[in-house]
């Protein structure tokens, strides 16, 4: 049996968890929901040596002290770093993991950095339902079962049954309005598009060269130009610039004829905002609450202590403090943006 090989994209800024994720030091090797980081859950997720190979790891080539130190401290000593030199979305990313394996006919299993799973064996189950579909050269998602109608993700409009576990996709669905989005949780046919895929390396490369040329040729001469590091590979760099940008959902999973999708409840989360982690109380760093209730407190170095304040999220980092309400946590990116600007405003 061929194995399956994990790749764990870990380019994303994380910005929407400021101040405590930076550019420097994105959400993802940051550990809000457990001891360890989101980065080393996610490759706890594939440790499994029977059922899948060493780790391929898409990186900001600007993270590699710190990827090597978090591998370190899990012991995982067999992944490749693939190390962008500029960010060019996933489709792209994804491309030069593909071009990494040596057999076109190995199951890629292409898995966000920074994502919580709270029901692993859940999602290993989806993954078994899935792979003979993919084996068979099918583009498989994992569609996450809604919790309600949420407006910050994608849905998946499921299709034929192809199994027991796996429908055909009829279509993809942007982020809706509200309405839509309890239009779609009441028919009972959408999931949300968790983001997360299993296809074969030479399936990939062929949907590629069909739906987006430039963008193969541009990867394969960054990969043919690559220089090879120690545990390292880093494309060249003038090559892959060359590429177009553009995520895998609009150069190919929106365009592949054979796509499917495992639907699945596995205590999902992308933790994109404040709001979102608390949803999944993962507790709070309060030095002391006086008549206090529903905060979310996390600090790296100050003591924080709230005496009759309901419903807030305060974030203490460095210099830096966050203080909004909940519900409000979005509002962070537009901080950010400000402070990006020449004059900090």
């Amino acid at each position: 049996m061929t194995k399956i090989k994990p790749v764990i994209l870990s380019g994303g800024g994380g910005t929407r968890l400021w101040p405590m994720s930076t550019p420097e030091h994105p959400k993802q090797f940051l550990a809000l929901t457990n001891d360890e980081t989101m980065f080393q859950l996610t490759l706890g997720r594939t440790s499994d040596a029977g059922k899948f190979s060493a780790p391929l790891v898409v990186a900001n080539a600007r993270h590699r002290e710190l990827i090597n130190t978090q591998l370190a401290e899990i012991d995982e000593n067999d992944a490749t770093l693939l190390l962008e030199p500029c960010a060019r979305n996933t489709a792209p990313a994804i491309a030069l993991a593909a071009l990494a394996c040596e057999d076109g006919a190995t199951p890629l299993l292409v898995m966000p950095s920074d994502h919580v799973i709270q029901d692993v064996g859940a999602f290993h189950a989806a993954i078994s339902a899935a792979l003979p579909q993919a084996e068979d050269g099918w583009f498989a998602t994992f569609g996450i079962s809604p919790t309600g109608p949420e407006t910050g993700y994608g849905y998946i409009e499921m299709g034929e049954q192809l199994d027991s576990n796996i429908r055909q996709v009829s279509r993809f669905v942007e982020k809706p309005e509200l309405a839509k989005a309890e239009a779609m949780i009441a028919d009972g046919n959408h999931v949300w598009n968790g983001g997360i895929f299993l296809f074969r390396a030479d399936a990939y490369l062929a949907a590629l060269k069909e739906f987006a040329p430039d963008m193969l040729a541009a990867c394969q001469d960054a990969m043919a130009k690559a220089e090879h590091d120690g545990n390292a590979i880093l494309p060249d760099a003038d090559a892959f610039a060359s590429s177009p940008s553009d995520s895998i959902d609009y150069a190919i999973m929106e365009k592949a004829a054979r796509v499917c999708v495992a639907p699945v409840s596995m205590g999902w989360s992308d933790v994109g905002s404040w709001d979102a982690l608390y949803e999944l109380g993962t507790g709070s760093d309060a030095a002391s609450e006086i008549e206090s209730s529903g905060n979310l407190v996390r600090s790296d170095g100050l003591n924080i202590h709230l005496a009759g304040v309901s419903d807030m999220i305060v974030v203490a980092s460095g210099k830096d403090v966050l203080i909004v309400p909940r519900g409000k946590s979005q509002v962070v990116k537009k901080i950010v943006e400000g402070l990006e600007k020449p004059n900090g405003s």
